[in-house]
């Protein structure tokens, strides 16, 4: 069973008329200014998986500073749950620095929704203040056995949209001040996970941290999967596709690429995923 850990839909209220929310929402602009940067909905992801043979995914919107647009945004989610509930495993999404934040966490999880993500900070670190304000987000997803998904990317290297000034440093303070939580680190944990090889500390550290594949053939060669086999293990790596940017053709080329066996490829594609999510 294939399962897709990391994909994004939006209401067609905002696939229709994304320059409304540019002026109020900076971090959206960023990411989707641009004409070329896809907005699609749940039954454009539905054909997709279709498409591709992907059983079910993980879906999520967007860390919208407006509280009403983030709860909008969320029902939107749980609507697209409901509809297609054999398929779809929804997250709840929403800026940490909102002061509803904690509440819609709790709100998400309350209808039905099994985890919190992609949580973002694209104008800033991952600092102490915002280690603050994840602690309540963190301590109910403890509560509630469910995973976080945080947005994490490479510290060096090309400029893009969405890439957030973070230290390899910073990600690493986050993983220690939550170690009983279960934390997906997308697009690789910005390669955290090469310390792995390290003797002391960071194995016990890392021990409850899993890391998606999203958008890596925009970022590293395929043998980044041989790598992260040999340091992380094969059973910390999530299949995810960054739906819309990327299809998930582009990944099973990749898994190829990188001389990946078929058990470690249905390990990769969806047994992590289904273990982590309890399915």
């Amino acid at each position: 069973m294939i399962i897709d850990f990391h994909t994004h839909i939006f209401c067609p209220e905002i696939r229709k008329n994304r320059e409304k929310f540019f002026p109020s929402e900076p971090a959206f602009a960023q990411l989707y200014s641009s004409p070329k940067s896809r907005l699609a909905g749940a039954n454009e992801l539905i054909n997709s998986m279709d498409e591709h043979g992907v059983a079910k995914a993980v879906v999520f919107g967007f860390p919208w500073q407006n509280s009403n647009l983030f709860k909008k945004h969320n029902d939107y989610i749980m609507a697209a749950v409901d509809r297609y509930p054999e398929r779809l495993i929804g997250f709840g999404c929403f800026d940490l620095f909102n002061s509803q934040a904690y509440h819609e966490a709790e709100r998400c999880l309350r209808h039905g929704l099994s985890g919190i993500g992609e949580i973002a900070f694209y104008h800033s670190g991952i600092d102490e203040t915002l280690l603050d304000q994840l602690e309540p987000i963190l301590d109910t997803c403890l509560q509630n056995d469910v995973p976080v998904l945080v947005h994490t990317n490479e510290p060096i290297g090309h400029a893009y949209p969405g890439k957030t000034p973070i230290t390899l440093a910073q990600i690493y303070g986050l993983v220690k001040k939550f170690p009983r939580n279960k934390i997906v680190l997308a697009h690789w944990g910005g390669g955290i996970f090469f310390y792995l090889v390290m003797k002391k500390e960071v194995k016990d550290r890392l021990k409850n941290v899993y890391f998606d594949t999203a958008a890596s053939p925009f970022l590293y060669e395929p043998i980044i999967y041989r790598l992260a086999i040999q340091t992380a293990g094969v059973d910390k790596i999530l299949f995810g596709s960054d739906f819309p940017l990327l299809q998930p053709s582009r990944y099973f080329q990749e898994f190829s690429k990188a001389g990946l066996t078929k058990t470690e490829t249905a390990i990769v594609q969806g047994t992590n995923a289904a273990n982590l999510l309890k399915l």
